[in-house]
């Protein structure tokens, strides 16, 4: 069985990049691993972790996006835009009377979001 565990999000600078994530997932546990010197932000099992870009893997959009769940879209997008976030794509309606949307990060990086439009 497979199942999601992390995500990796590659950012210019990391410390600046969980600065910011933590702001946008407020309820992620931030968890320290003193051996790797490394923090993992964690939402009920699943983990984001904020990594150095690199000549491999750089910040901002490649063609995959994960798209979160919320409640509220239009809460959720003034959550977003006021971290500075853009709407990159959407709001487009989909299944079972919800709507789906990426927003653009400040590092390029794109978040989805699909719930209900109320």
């Amino acid at each position: 069985m497979l199942k999601p565990t992390a995500v990796l999000i590659h950012v210019p600078d990391v410390q600046t990049g969980l600065s910011w994530y933590k702001r946008a997932f407020p309820q992620a546990v931030e968890t320290y691993l003193s051996e790797y010197d490394f923090t993992v932000l964690d939402i009920d099992g699943f983990a984001i972790e904020i990594v150095q870009s690199d000549d491999k893997v750089s910040s901002g959009k490649q063609g995959v996006v994960l798209y979160w769940h919320v409640t509220d879209l239009m809460k959720a997008l003034e959550h977003f835009y006021g971290l500075g976030c853009s709407l990159y794509r959407g709001i487009k309606p989909i299944e079972n009377g919800q709507s789906m949307c990426q927003v653009e990060d400040p590092f390029g990086n794109l978040i989805g979001l699909r719930g209900k439009v109320t």
